[in-house]
């Protein structure tokens, strides 16, 4: 996936969560996917937890960042 891609699935705004990067159609901070994971939860705890947030969303990012979602 490409940056230009990437910007499908998530954006930022100054009026949405201080302009942090968030799940495009969201308000949650892509910042909240990657501090779940690295605290071991899974992508579908994840989803369920933020259900505003599609799947496709969440494995675009990954894809593009490289990392791989605990199983």
């Amino acid at each position: 996936m490409q940056n230009a891609d990437l910007l499908e699935v998530i954006e930022r705004h100054p009026t949405k969560v201080s302009g942090a990067w968030v799940f495009r159609g969201t308000r949650v901070p892509i910042a909240a996917l990657f501090e779940n994971l690295k605290d071991g939860a899974s992508v579908d705890q994840f989803l369920e937890w933020f259900p505003g947030v599609t799947r496709t969303q969440v494995e675009a990012l990954l894809d593009c960042s490289g990392s791989v979602p605990p199983s």
